[in-house]
């Protein structure tokens, strides 16, 4: 992905809370504006959004709170790690 500057990494991190709607109102709509012009991130969003959705279909059941927690934060953990990486 060719995008690296401050916004886009700012994006790309808030990504999944941004997908789950589990982002604050401003932060949302910074988020969104990004998204708008910057097709990279456009991209990343879409990919992201098909997962969502397959992952979604595939499985029924609700994982428990601490386990989601725990996949988040090692879904972060990754983030940061490819963040670093480039």
């Amino acid at each position: 992905m060719s995008c690296d500057g401050p916004d886009c990494e700012k994006a790309l991190e808030n990504l999944y809370v941004f997908l789950d709607q589990e982002i604050d109102g401003a932060s949302c709509d910074e988020i969104q504006a990004h998204l708008d012009d910057c097709s990279d991130c456009l991209n990343e969003y879409h990919l992201e959004q098909i997962v969502k959705a397959l992952v979604g279909r595939s499985c029924t059941e609700i994982a428990p709170e601490p386990l989601r927690e725990k996949v988040r934060l090692q879904i972060r953990t990754v983030q940061v790690e490819i963040t670093d990486l480039r």
